[in-house]
């Protein structure tokens, strides 16, 4: 048996005994708060929490953070009560990421962090309005959702006396910016990123070039976690596609529908489909700690730099558990993602966006007088860098109440 393998088991072991949960020891690769990287504007140090719970806690009272509960990533938010929204999908990540990060000895307060960060930067109607303010913008530097969550957090929260932006540690950004991985690399260079990126690394260097600490490669594949399990709740709770076709597609799925109903076999679907989405999250969790251990073993690290420097991701699922997703994936992409329900929202939000995009960039004074100055980029980019930005921002709602007073003549 792998090293990897007998110390997760004596790990299980040890949680599992008379005593309940005992807290991992701290790994020598965690990132250490006490030795942050620091701010790019100096503070006095808080008495009462670390940096990086610091710079959780400035994320939470954000007016950002607070937007996403009206931003959605396949419904639309009027739809319905019941479906998640970026905000509770943040708050989803922000847990696995903690549990995982716990489990591994690393940091979990920068792992929750980052889950709750991550997603500052989507505008409304999810993946649809991206594409659509990244069309937009063609010609005008373009829109990159990662890219937009760093200007939320260096340049658009406007809260503190004497810096735009959260001002939050070097760990935070760079964990934010490259949770998915080094943004230059395979020919990839400075002037390839987004121009927000650009601007932000010339005066505050975030190694774009490496790999990111452990708690980011932690947060990216807790993201992966919560949003396939919580798209399997919505699609069946919106009835995209029932249990019994999921489960016959999906062979990851029906095994564990089978030991739910081993368990209890008299409980009613709803009941049945919430343990089975539950159980889901712990096998992919248990398979990542697992995975991420062996690697981990196998190059034994001894600083955060070290995982920097590795050149390939220490955390990561197994092959077995890849393909397993890559089956959900499809069938998710088939049976939710392009259900002719689904096409219908998106086509409507597709217009809503586009036409206050043009609206706005053709008549800048109709935007509100906070968002009628300043904005970056060359005098010609500036107007739609505001309007793009002012957009970005809205909720759901906002973005179709903003349409309907526009473009809607009422008595």
């Amino acid at each position: 048996m792998a090293d990897g393998q007998k110390a997760v088991k004596r790990t299980k072991a040890k949680l599992a005994g008379e005593g309940g949960y005992v807290r991992p020891p701290r790994a020598p690769y965690a990132t250490d708060p006490a030795k942050s990287r620091g701010r790019l504007h100096p503070e006095p140090e808080s008495r009462n929490r670390n940096p990086f719970e610091r710079d959780r806690d400035r994320i939470v009272h954000s007016s950002a953070f607070r937007r996403l509960r009206g931003k959605t990533q396949v419904f639309v938010a009027h739809e319905g009560d019941h479906y998640r929204t970026r905000l509770s999908h943040s708050l989803e990540v922000a847990q696995i990421a903690r549990t995982v990060a716990r489990q591994m000895g690393l940091d979990d307060d920068l792992a929750e962090t980052l889950g709750i960060a991550h997603d500052l930067g989507h505008p409304p109607f999810g993946h649809t309005g991206e594409d659509v303010l990244d069309a937009a913008m063609e010609g005008y530097a373009g829109f990159d959702h990662n890219a937009q969550t760093l200007r939320v957090l260096t340049k658009l929260e406007r809260r503190y006396p004497t810096f735009d932006g959260l001002n939050l540690t070097w760990e935070t950004l760079e964990g934010v910016v490259k949770h998915n991985g080094p943004l230059i690399r395979y020919g990839a260079t400075l002037q390839d990123l987004p121009i927000a990126i650009q601007e932000y690394v010339a005066t505050h260097d975030l190694e774009l070039e490496s790999w990111p600490g452990p708690e980011a490669q932690v947060a990216a594949f807790s993201d992966d976690i919560a949003y396939n399990n919580h798209d399997i709740d919505d699609g069946l709770r919106a009835g995209l596609f029932t249990l019994a076709e999921i489960r016959a597609d999906v062979p990851m799925v029906e095994r564990v529908l089978v030991t739910v109903e081993r368990d209890y076999p008299d409980i009613d679907e709803f009941r049945t489909s919430a343990e089975m989405v539950r159980r889901l999250i712990g096998v992919l969790v248990d398979d990542l700690v697992w995975e991420s251990t062996n690697r981990l073993n196998d190059l034994k690290p001894q600083t955060p730099e070290d995982i920097r420097a590795a050149g390939k991701p220490l955390v990561g699922f197994s092959d077995v558990m890849n393909e397993h997703q890559s089956v959900l994936r499809r069938f998710l992409m088939q049976r939710m993602y392009r259900h002719w329900k689904v096409n219908r929202s998106r086509s409507h939000a597709k217009r809503i966006l586009r036409e206050l995009f043009d609206l706005f960039l053709g008549e800048p004074e109709l935007l509100p007088p906070a968002w009628q100055e300043g904005g970056d980029g060359p005098r010609g980019q500036r107007t739609a860098r505001r309007v793009c930005d002012y957009i970005a921002g809205m909720t759901d709602d906002y973005a179709i109440e903003e349409h309907r007073r526009l473009f809607t003549l009422e008595r």
